[in-house]
């Protein structure tokens, strides 16, 4: 199977060049071993959106009633040419791993969550 590399071209100018999943149908233009095609979105415009996943979460967990000092979530991020960034399986199971940590007043761990989500 031929490699596939997406162009997303950059808001300020310039391009990134990444390795995606081929897609069928759509018009390419040939290289030797690889094939290239253009992105329908701007690469800023297609991490903002699973940023702003991310910051919308974060919300969710610090507006909880007691409100965890640390917040870790973890998720893969896979960029498509036909929908931009998509949020990826990191694991078997879930697409999202979140950790949530609670200090007692000397920085001591008290509790420790971790939830996966599909």
């Amino acid at each position: 199977m031929a490699v596939e590399i997406a162009r997303f071209p950059l808001a300020d100018g310039g391009s990134v060049l990444v390795e995606v999943d081929e897609v069928p149908g759509v018009a390419r233009a040939s290289r030797p071993g690889k094939v290239m095609t253009e992105a329908r979105t701007v690469f800023e415009n297609a991490v903002g959106q699973v940023r702003d996943a991310a910051a919308a979460a974060l919300t969710q967990f610090s507006s909880m009633t007691r409100a965890p000092d640390e917040v870790e979530l973890k998720f893969g991020m896979k960029l498509d040419v036909e929908a931009g960034a998509v949020i990826a399986r990191t694991g078997v199971q879930g697409q999202f791993e979140v950790k949530l940590k609670w200090r007692r007043a000397d920085d001591l761990p008290v509790d420790e969550v971790t939830v996966e989500e599909s």
